[in-house]
């Protein structure tokens, strides 16, 4: 059995993952902000966008801890994956349903698929 290697990543990657989530969460927002919707639709989008956040951060997070042989417990492990799952589908139905030009569907779901798939790349900076 071959030991695993942890390399450091470079301050480069570090950076370039930390801009991309901002970048990622910001134009969501501004996107939000200047969408001619109403308040009750811009909440559901900003809603979604913070579940799919927390749902990838915790994702991340049992995957870690498994690795470093935390125990997680399976329900956990099962209800962070649903609720990135779940996310998804609820930013997917949205959009499907939303009176919105295709251009501005495809912002929104790649801005959200930018922003909540990250976290699960910070595993391979915090697992110095």
């Amino acid at each position: 059995m071959n030991p695993r290697q942890n390399h450091p990543p470079s301050p480069a990657f570090i950076a370039a993952s930390w801009a991309a989530l901002f970048i990622g969460v910001i134009a969501f927002l501004i996107g939000l902000w200047n969408a001619e919707m109403q308040l009750n639709e811009k909440g559901f989008y900003f809603t979604v966008l913070m579940f799919g956040l927390f749902s990838a951060v915790s994702v991340q997070k049992a995957v870690r801890d498994q690795m470093e042989g935390i125990p997680v417990t399976n329900i956990y492990y099962g209800l962070s994956w649903f609720a990135i799952l779940l996310s998804i589908v609820l930013l997917t139905v949205g959009l499907w349903n939303a009176e919105l030009t295709k251009s501005e569907k495809g912002f929104y779901a790649m801005a959200f698929i930018l922003v909540s798939s990250l976290p699960l790349l910070f595993k391979r900076i915090y697992a110095m």
